[in-house]
Parts: C-alpha cells; sequence; structure tokens
C-alpha cells in the first residue's frame, strides 16, 4: 500500500486532534482565569531507503534517502500566561497580578488540595470562604487555632502591626458574622461584625462593634517550578502532576507571589483572533490530507485497472 495514505491519515487526526483544542478554547473564551493551550506536532519515524556514505578518495559523500512515515501530537502546551483584569466591584472577587493559585480544598480540614486563578469567592451559611464549586479557600490563620471553636477572637491576633506568615497554621478560611470574646472581667461576650476588608497582600480584617479591628486570616498561594505541569481537573482547578513540582506556599505580595487585586476577575487569556487564524490553517491542513488519501486511491485504482 501507498505510505502516503497512511500519513495523510495521521494528518487528519492530528488536525482533528488541535481543532477540538481550537474549540475548547473558544469555548472557554468567556471562563473566569482560563488557560488556552495549543497543539505542537511532531514528524514520526522515517523509513531508510538507503544509509548515509561518507566521503572516499574516489566518490563523495551521499545523504541518506529517507521517507516520513507522518505526524504526531508532540505536547499539548497550557499558556499560563496573565488574562487581562476585569472590574466587578465585588468584595468577594480577586484577581491574581503575578505569579500564584489561590489554594482551595473539598475537604473541611483542609486535605486534597487543588489550585485556581479563579478568585471569585462566596461566604457560606457557616461563614467559610468557598468559590462556586464550594471548595474551601485555605489561607493562613495564627497559631493556637481552634477548628472545633472558631469564633472565639481570644486566638486571633489584633490586626495593627501584624502580619501572618507561612508558619502560621493553613486552614480554610472564615469571615464570620459574630465571634466570642472574654472581656478583663473573665466574663465571654459576643461581638458582631460591622465590615470587613481584604487587601493586596490578602489579609482579612474585620471590625466589630466593640470598636476593635481583629486579623481574621490571610490568603495563601501556591507556585509551582512548572506551573505549565499542572493537571486541570476542571471546574478551573488544577492539581498536582508529576511534572509540575510540589507546590511552594506563601502570601499574596510575598517573594515570588503576586499580588491580590480585590473587587476584579481575571479573564481568559484566549486571543480569538489567532484562535481562529489557527482554526482556518487547521482546516485547510485537513483538507489537504484528506486530499492525499483520495489522490493515493486514484493511483490504486489506475494500478488495479492495469490488467482488464
Amino acid at each position: 500500500m501507498l505510505r502516503s495514505l497512511y500519513s495523510g491519515v495521521s494528518g487528519m487526526k492530528t488536525n482533528q486532534t488541535k481543532m477540538d483544542t481550537i474549540g475548547n478554547n473558544i469555548a472557554n473564551v468567556g471562563t473566569t482565569a482560563y488557560k488556552s493551550e495549543s497543539v505542537r506536532f511532531q514528524d514520526m519515524l522515517n523509513q531508510n531507503m538507503s544509509d548515509a556514505q561518507a566521503p572516499t578518495d574516489s566518490q563523495g559523500g551521499v545523504n541518506a534517502k529517507q521517507i516520513g512515515l507522518g505526524v504526531k501530537v508532540g505536547a499539548i502546551d497550557t499558556l499560563m500566561t496573565e488574562g487581562s483584569m476585569q472590574t466587578t466591584n465585588r468584595g468577594l472577587d480577586f484577581a491574581i497580578a503575578g505569579n500564584g493559585f489561590f489554594v482551595v480544598s473539598p475537604d473541611k480540614n483542609g486535605n486534597n488540595k487543588l489550585y485556581t486563578r479563579d478568585g471569585a469567592f462566596y461566604r457560606d451559611s457557616d461563614s467559610n470562604l468557598v468559590n462556586a464549586s464550594g471548595n474551601r479557600v485555605l489561607g493562613y490563620v495564627p497559631q493556637g487555632y481552634d477548628s472545633s471553636n472558631p469564633d472565639k477572637v481570644d486566638t486571633y491576633k489584633s490586626a495593627s502591626n501584624t502580619t501572618l506568615t507561612s508558619g502560621d497554621a493553613m486552614a480554610p478560611l472564615r469571615i464570620p458574622s459574630t465571634i466570642k470574646v472574654t472581656g478583663s472581667d473573665g466574663t465571654e461576650k459576643t461581638l458582631n461584625m460591622e465590615s470587613y476588608s481584604i487587601d493586596g497582600s490578602g489579609q482579612i480584617t474585620g471590625v466589630f462593634d466593640d470598636g476593635n479591628s481583629y486579623l481574621l486570616g490571610q490568603l495563601a498561594m501556591g507556585n509551582f517550578n512548572n506551573p505549565e505541569g499542572l493537571e486541570k481537573v476542571g471546574s478551573n482547578n488544577y492539581a498536582v502532576s508529576n511534572n509540575s513540582g510540589s507546590a511552594m506556599y506563601g502570601t499574596p505580595n510575598a517573594s515570588g507571589f503576586g499580588t491580590v487585586n480585590q473587587g476584579m476577575l481575571e479573564m481568559s487569556n484566549v486571543d480569538l483572533a489567532s484562535e481562529f487564524t489557527e482554526m482556518i490553517v487547521t482546516s485547510r491542513a485537513y483538507q489537504a490530507n484528506a486530499k492525499t488519501i483520495t489522490t493515493s486511491d486514484d493511483m490504486l485504482q489506475e494500478l488495479m485497472n492495469l490488467k482488464r
């Protein structure tokens, strides 16, 4: 059989894979913090018709005669370039300017960590800070934090001149509406939150009706030696893979990590103009490979017609 038949088939398969990727990119053009993908091709094995020959005293060198056997998908790369920022003016929308990912977990104890650039967060009925999928947002809480009694303010640090670090415990973050505080006389009273804010370093500060501010926690961020190697697991989340490297944790605005912008969301980094251009090129390449197959079939038909 003609080699061109199989080369054409491999070309159609790889261009179909590329078209699938382009279609997915276009479908996610409005997805928050979506990172586009690109497909790279590689040639397959080449069949040697004759080996290369070195020069001799009587004859010069001769190059090898090789026939290619088609094409394959060499890589599907995730482009981790930063998307543009969109202002939402919503207090629990956050966009990362620079490197890093928010750390989330479906587990109430903060296990099974996932990573995301989608900073659209919410407060659930238990005052947990969660994303749209219900995964808890992780951050640093003060030493002595008691998850069995998280509303007891005695375990919190005062917001004045205080910074939480990776040395503090990482746990699901909460923004409680009420907290309990023990006064100097030993009596316990309940305080109501009046307002809260989150600054560029991810610190969550609550102002309560006793007139004091308390640092309730600080957003944690993760980063990787090879963020392109992270595995997409759906819902705008990524998981650690064998080639991403282990997560390095820190706080926003620290060395190696970006800053957090409140009231903004990061948009998809899909470039529609480039995607449509690649769609045209891929479509024509698919047609050309199909034409290779039909032309090879015509050649075989001529061969079959030699005997009539």
